[in-house]
């Protein structure tokens, strides 16, 4: 796929190209994680999260997959070349 022929940034490729990636390494992120770390025992800020472990899980996953699409989106604005 070559970028600098996507005029418009919601080109449905260009979006996969950001999301996709950032998917992929959220689910290992995840399970990196998680293998190590129980959601129950985390603790923030001096507080004990008071949630469940699914909830837990699906707020790690939203958080890794918005870091991945940071990350997926500034390498897509490294990789257009200017008109």
């Amino acid at each position: 796929m070559e970028l600098e022929t996507c005029q418009s940034v919601k080109s449905p490729r260009l979006i996969m190209a950001i999301l996709w990636p950032a998917f992929l390494m959220a689910c290992v992120s995840c399970g990196v994680l998680f293998t190590l770390i129980d959601p129950l025992d985390l603790i923030v800020l001096g507080e004990k999260f008071n949630m469940s472990s699914q909830a837990g899980y699906t707020l790690g996953f939203v958080i890794f997959w918005l870091l991945g699409c940071v990350a997926s989106t500034a390498t897509v604005v490294l990789l257009i070349k200017p008109r």
